[in-house]
């Protein structure tokens, strides 16, 4: 062990961690929930370099130290140094134990590139230096913003798309192919499965645009509000430098909030990304319940689509095949349902000055975020790609819908048409027969009029 101190006082700490005395106080002291996942500790990384090449800039920082303190900040962001952040989620409500975990960090490994051994505080001191123009207050929300734009555009959208990808290659395959319709769970009029799978895929499409929208929310970054949202101890140009090299190297539009007191104290932005991640997954239980209705049975249910059989689905009944890709996603999607409530009380918590319930809003935020993008390559992979049209059922339950009907109302009314149908449910006859049978149309008629693909188009 060796010995640190903060204004607390001295606390040991393992003589082979990079992290000091705040670090260790809050392992002591907040033990529930674990450590931070990778993308936000790269952000504090990403984060605390450039904030030490602004102050550089600024003629705040001198260059060798700030050449230190970058350095160690780079290999936190590229995740050298992962094992050094062991600080839980549940903590302060301002995040500033995790802040301190990166200063405390990036500071002992500077101390430790300029030849100085950890703990000495000198000549990189964690507050006076990695911290410069910085308040917990306004860095949290500020990694916060970045983590989550980072995991947005870098993994949750290019995740999606490959999941509309999917459904329009099947759009493609099941082109020309009529079935039946369904409206409160009963028959209705033909469209082709086609046409079905493009409202799934335009459910997809729908909800990529919400997640654009919602992470242009998360551009503007608190940081340069320190303490209250004042800029106390900031030099007027630090955020705005800072929010350039970020730009620069995300690609990503970050740039000084208009209103730093908001951005402290209040986090709408949030509130619309865990609502753009619940749009996301209402329209995947809607999709994956429409996948397991269709494949349900096979024969005694609808069993239009043959699902993959990619492990038994019962451990008495031989043979059985479940929908367990859907079941997964359908699953997730709850989980998702009390993620954004959770993120829907806590932002509505800000008292004053300050939210205290950042750590809890960001953690669900990033497990959503998480589920998905590890669970939807799955779906991908081993339920859609591997649908197939049962062709002979399709066509089977077309030829007994009654609905086709529909097609007559032009030329007979709606009132025949409707005796029509009536008369083949009472006979369990085609539509065709009862049609005859009531001499409303002639065969020739009824091959002229009714036609199932034709149906589907205007």
């Amino acid at each position: 062990m060796r010995i640190e101190k903060d204004a607390i006082g001295k606390i040991n700490v393992p003589e082979d961690k990079y992290w000091g005395a705040q670090t260790q106080r809050s392992l002591h002291h907040f033990p529930a929930g674990h450590p931070w996942p990778e993308v936000v500790i790269s952000s504090f990384g990403l984060l605390k370099s450039c904030c030490a090449k602004a102050n550089t800039s600024l003629d705040l920082l001198e260059t060798n130290t700030s050449a230190a303190i970058q350095k160690a900040a780079d290999e936190v962001r590229q995740g050298k140094l992962n094992q050094h952040f062991p600080v839980r989620v549940f903590q302060t409500g301002s995040g500033t134990h995790s802040n301190m975990n990166a200063n405390e960090v990036i500071a002992n490994r500077a101390n430790e590139i300029l030849g100085q051994p950890l703990g000495e505080n000198h000549p990189v001191h964690p507050n006076d230096h990695v911290n410069m123009g910085q308040s917990s207050n306004d860095v949290f929300p500020t990694v916060m913003h970045i983590a989550l734009c980072r995991e947005i555009h870098g993994r949750l959208i290019p995740t999606l798309e490959q999941i509309h990808l999917a459904f329009e290659q099947k759009m493609s395959e099941w082109d020309g192919i009529v079935k039946t319709g369904r409206t409160h769970l009963q028959d209705a009029a033909p469209l082709t499965l086609a046409q079905e799978v493009s409202g799934w895929a335009a459910q997809i499409h729908f909800a990529i645009q919400q997640l654009k929208n919602a992470a242009e929310t998360l551009l503007p970054l608190a940081l340069g509000g320190t303490a209250v949202g004042t800029g106390l101890n900031a030099h007027p140009s630090f955020a705005e430098l800072v929010c350039d090299q970020l730009a620069s190297i995300t690609e990503l539009q970050f740039h000084p909030a208009p209103n730093r007191f908001a951005a402290l104290a209040s986090h709408e932005p949030l509130l619309q990304v865990s609502s753009a991640l619940k749009i996301t997954a209402s329209a995947l239980m809607k999709i994956a319940n429409d996948v397991r209705w269709l494949g349900s049975g096979p024969y005694c249910g609808l069993g239009e689509l043959t699902l993959p059989a990619n492990e038994p689905g019962s451990s008495i009944m031989p043979g059985k095949v479940n929908p367990t890709q859907c079941e997964a996603i359908t699953q997730i999607c709850v989980q998702i349902y009390g993620h954004d409530a959770a993120v829907g009380f806590a932002a509505s918590q800000g008292n004053f000055e300050l939210n205290v319930y950042k750590p809890v809003m960001l953690h669900n935020i990033l497990e959503p975020i998480e589920l998905l993008c590890t669970a939807l390559p799955a779906f991908k992979n081993y339920c859609i790609d591997g649908l197939k049209a049962n062709k002979k059922k399709i066509n089977d339950d077309l030829n007994r819908n009654p609905m086709l009907a529909t097609a007559l109302n032009q030329h007979i009314g709606y009132e025949k048409a409707s005796e029509i149908v009536k008369y083949a449910l009472k006979n369990n006859l085609p539509l065709k027969e009862s049609a005859q049978a009531l001499e409303y149309v002639t065969e020739e008629e009824y091959d002229e009029w009714v036609q199932p693909l034709a149906m589907t188009h205007h």
